[in-house]
């Protein structure tokens, strides 16, 4: 059970994330939504406290399993990479490298999770 709601707030918070970079290239007034400003970031916890239970469930430490650990790292990317392309990027060129450099994070975290082999350690 908790694998598939981890699994569906993983792909809610990057549809969220997605949306969110649309309306950014737009200049859309949905940005200044109290609900577009509150919702990722209750989804986001939300899917790092099952990520954090499920971890916990089974015993797995992100020093014993590297694939974990590699995981955590690439979120860490992502969250950054994210954070760059909503608020910091200055122009739509940048804005499109960070969000291809978010999804790019997002493909690795996929890849961990599903093979659990990790890549780089």
């Amino acid at each position: 059970m908790f694998k598939h709601l981890h699994m569906t707030l993983a792909l809610i918070s990057v549809i969220l994330f997605s949306l969110r970079f649309i309306w950014t290239l737009i200049n859309s007034n949905q940005l200044q939504k109290k609900w577009v400003k509150i919702t990722p970031h209750i989804i986001d916890t939300l899917l790092l406290c099952v990520g954090a239970y499920m971890a916990y469930q089974y015993s797995m430490s992100p020093f014993e399993h590297l694939w974990l650990g590699e995981k955590l790292l690439a979120l860490v990317a992502y969250i950054f990479t994210g954070y760059y392309t909503l608020k910091l990027a200055r122009n739509r060129s940048m804005q499109i490298i960070g969000y291809l450099g978010a999804m790019g994070w997002i493909m690795l975290i996929y890849r961990l999770a599903v093979t659990r082999e990790a890549m780089f350690f």
